[in-house]
């Protein structure tokens, strides 16, 4: 699986990116069907604590094209919501294609 990041007014961090690809590889092992992945970092000025920190994910599939976006206190945080929503949407799809 091809992976490409961006960053809007973020630093580029190897870290962040080491971290992502271990996620997106877990997905790839369960969900075979991606080909490609969009990651996109950016922050937000806001007056929130809780909140700023954003992740965005576009996954290329078969047919059509999966994303999920979080914003978290950190950029850990925000993958990991990611994660689980790109995990929510893979399932449904792959069930959807199993029952036809």
């Amino acid at each position: 699986m091809n992976i490409n990041f961006e960053y809007h007014e973020v630093s580029a961090s190897n870290r962040l990116e080491v971290f992502v690809a271990e996620k997106l590889n877990k997905l790839e092992a369960k969900y075979d069907s991606i080909i490609a992945s969009d990651v996109y970092f950016k922050k937000e000025n806001t007056t929130n604590p809780e909140i700023g920190k954003i992740c965005s994910v576009r996954l290329s599939i078969p047919g059509s094209t999966i994303f999920a976006e979080s914003s978290s206190a950190s950029f850990e945080a925000s993958v990991a919501k990611v994660m689980t929503e790109l995990r929510s949407q893979l399932q449904k799809r792959k069930e959807k294609l199993q029952s036809r």
